[in-house]
């Protein structure tokens, strides 16, 4: 009888079965006569559930015959709705996710949040909910701050949404993770989408299973097929020494600030920066061979760029310090670790060029706007878009070559690999693994076939 409860509850010693894959833990407990057995793949888990049984069984709290596990459990599943859930989700992951990751959280949440949402009188128009998600419910900071026709919409929502528990019914679970794997209309979201979304709302379950909010994970559950991501370049998209360098004078002929942006490009070309890096250089970096001089050409003269930290544009109102941009360690390093680039001859004359005509800004960046603020990502990206048109015939503006400024990155480390340089030097100026990095430029390595075929021929005349 599903309203039958019992005081009368044992907790027992966990039972522990080693199979020859895997090992399970069985937490037993009864309740009445009735005894109850809950797996975990982990001793941590099982410890977890059997502690918070013991503690219910010792305060007296009434179990219910049906379930066998405390009835201020189901009450708890049956009041939390999935929105408030959700908002507890994301504080809890606020303080130590990057601001880029905290966007990601709140997109993927606001993607499956519509089909967890009662069908109610007064519903807001569905891109004034997913505006009041994404910028204000989902975001631990501008939660408080909200305008009030989107306070009206958020106190619809949490009228309305349906509790965490239902998440247990396999097709609405299915529904929830189709939405926020797919696009508003009704496509495949990006194969990196859909990947990271489901991988965010299965984390968001997890959660929900610490919180004795659900007993499994539904997300996890699903059978799912990953869409195929391609993380190798293509080679299309890089540029060769005579492109770039047409690019460069593209930018350079740009006004206003045109001729600032030219060493900003030329680092990423030349010493593979990404554009993060670039945009947090500052002159104390940069350590450039002196001249003997004047007239010296420096055509051996190679410098290096000491790199510490990176800057990436994630928006003001996902940052802690309300800029744009949050300081944070290079990709793939630690906290404090830095990385030495050299900088190429030619670069060597774009940087003194830049600091004998430009200078710095006030805090040492080399890079800033034509005021002397933060250089905007919009900015250079709006030059890189007139250069590519300038510099570019039709065929190779249609092409995906040189489509976005990352793509000199691409361009440099391709043919660093090209001109035979190790590729674990290669992995090191570029802040990559060489494992990762021979996967990622796989299809950029050129002339490697034609030496094989030649290796062959030669192996079958000595045969």
């Amino acid at each position: 009888m599903p309203d039958e409860i019992s005081y009368d509850a044992r907790v027992y010693k966990t039972e522990v079965y080693k199979g020859s894959r895997v090992t399970t833990y069985k937490v037993r407990w009864k309740v009445g006569r009735r005894l109850w057995k809950e797996a975990f793949r982990t001793a941590a888990q099982a410890d977890s559930f059997r502690s918070a049984l013991l503690t219910a069984a010792r305060k007296g709290e009434a179990f219910s015959a049906a379930t066998g596990r405390p009835t201020a459990w189901e009450r708890t599943k049956a009041e939390t709705t999935w929105y408030e859930f959700a908002c507890r989700y994301v504080d809890t992951k606020w303080k130590l996710a990057s601001a880029k990751y905290r966007k990601d959280i709140a997109r993927a949440l606001t993607a499956a949040t519509p089909a967890l949402l009662a069908a109610g009188r007064g519903r807001p128009e569905d891109a004034a909910i997913r505006r009041a998600l994404l910028r204000y419910g989902f975001n631990t900071k501008q939660r408080a701050d909200l305008p009030n026709d989107l306070a009206e919409t958020l106190a619809w929502i949490a009228r309305n949404s349906l509790p965490v528990s239902a998440l247990t019914g396999a097709a609405l679970a299915r529904r929830v993770l189709e939405q926020a794997t797919g696009r508003l209309d009704g496509r495949n979201a990006a194969a990196s989408t859909a990947r990271r979304h489901r991988t965010i709302l299965a984390n968001a379950m997890d959660y929900a299973i610490e919180l004795d909010l659900l007993d499994s994970n539904p997300i996890r559950a699903l059978k799912w097929t990953a869409p195929k991501v391609s993380s190798q370049v293509d080679r299309r998209s890089v540029v060769n020494p005579r492109q770039a360098r047409a690019l460069l004078e593209a930018v350079r002929a740009q006004q206003p600030s045109g001729a600032r942006l030219v060493a900003f490009f030329a680092v990423m070309y030349y010493a593979g920066l990404r554009p993060e890096e670039a945009i947090n250089l500052r002159a104390a970096d940069v350590v450039l061979p002196s001249k003997v001089r004047q007239d010296a050409q420096d055509d051996d003269a190679w410098g290096e760029l000491h790199l510490r930290s990176a800057t990436p544009d994630a928006g003001s109102e996902w940052t802690d310090d309300g800029s744009r941009r949050e300081r944070r360690q290079l990709k793939h390093r630690a906290e404090g670790d830095s990385r030495i680039v050299p900088t190429h001859p030619e670069l060597t004359r774009i940087l003194r060029d830049h600091f004998g005509q430009f200078g710095t800004a006030s805090d040492g960046r080399l890079f800033s706007g034509v005021r002397g603020g933060e250089l905007p990502t919009i900015t250079y990206r709006r030059a890189w878009i007139k250069a590519r048109q300038t510099a570019l015939t039709a065929s190779e503006q249609a092409s995906p070559l040189a489509r976005r400024p990352y793509d000199l990155r691409h361009a440099c480390l391709s043919t660093w690999l090209n001109g035979g340089v190790y590729p674990t030097q290669v992995a090191e100026w570029a802040g990559h693994s060489v494992d990762v990095l021979l996967r990622i430029y796989a299809k950029c390595v050129v002339g490697q076939d034609e030496l094989a075929k030649r290796r062959i021929i030669q192996a079958l005349r000595q045969s």
